[in-house]
């Protein structure tokens, strides 16, 4: 795998682990809401990755007669959708709030903040180590070019 190859998976997964950030905020942001633009309470989201797999194309090295050569077998991470818990909605009684119903239930997220937390926590970890793969793929083309000017 080329330096920039190795970039796009990095930069690939920074991505992806951003928004994975910011759909867990928003799921903590709204543990308490009962109205959406939806309409009834918010429902948690969960982002869907899926790897990107090499293009199945054939290589220059392959028409031009030299020896096939074998793409890696992933380029990174896509979002392919981000999912919403339609069942992930609990009933509590409060028949004084504005949005309870004829029974006086009110249906809340059913959003686990530690469960949300923890899962923070890992996206966290893994944008960190794209930004340290990153940091090294930058410092070793520094050290080629430094080479290069010797």
């Amino acid at each position: 795998m080329g330096i920039f190859e190795t970039m796009r998976v990095s930069l690939s997964g920074l991505t992806a682990q951003r928004l994975r950030m910011d759909v867990i905020s928003s799921n903590i942001a709204n543990v308490e809401t009962t109205r959406s633009p939806q309409g009834g309470p918010y429902l948690r989201r969960q982002v869907v990755f899926q790897a990107e797999s090499a293009p199945s194309v054939t290589l220059l090295s392959n028409q031009l007669g030299g020896q096939p050569t074998t793409p890696s077998a992933a380029r990174g991470v896509a979002v392919v959708g981000i999912r919403a818990d339609p069942g992930a909605v609990r009933a509590v009684y409060d028949p004084e709030h504005p949005d309870a119903d004829e029974n006086g239930m009110v249906r809340y997220p059913d959003i686990d903040v530690v469960t949300e937390l923890a899962d923070l926590l890992a996206a966290t970890r893994a944008y960190e180590a794209n930004v340290t793969v990153l940091n090294a793929i930058k410092s070793m083309a520094m050290r080629a070019l430094s080479i290069g000017r010797a």
